[in-house]
């Protein structure tokens, strides 16, 4: 942001507010960036091919017993609830979604900024 404020020409003692410093230097927030790659990702998981070693692991179901307390978030479940609440998606049609390129696509450029929350 400090790099953007100087871009601008603007001071922290000008006291303008960062949202509106990216809005007018037309850049993304780094939120939406971040999502829309790990929601790009997830799209390639779902597409690839049985043997190549990242879709494995992401569609392996380890057996066994977990450790006692609140179990762990895994990256799987956080993206399938990020594809919920962002994009509309259940997590049971998630997989027929992104398997198709071309609309997985066109909704992730659609993907809006999360709202400020002050």
């Amino acid at each position: 942001m400090s790099f953007l404020r100087r871009v601008a020409g603007l001071s922290l003692r000008d006291r303008v507010r960062s949202s509106a410093i990216r809005e007018g230097l037309g850049v993304e927030p780094l939120l939406l960036h971040v999502e829309r790659s790990q929601l790009r990702w997830l799209g390639h998981l779902f597409r690839m091919p049985p043997g190549r070693l990242p879709g494995e692991v992401f569609r392996a179901r380890p057996t066994g017993r977990r450790p006692r307390g609140r179990p762990r978030t895994r990256w799987r479940d956080y993206v399938s609830r990020l594809a919920w609440e962002r994009l509309g998606i259940p997590p049971e049609e998630l997989a027929e979604v992104a398997g198709e390129r071309e609309v997985w696509i066109s909704l992730l450029r659609l993907l809006p900024p999360r709202p400020d929350p002050g």
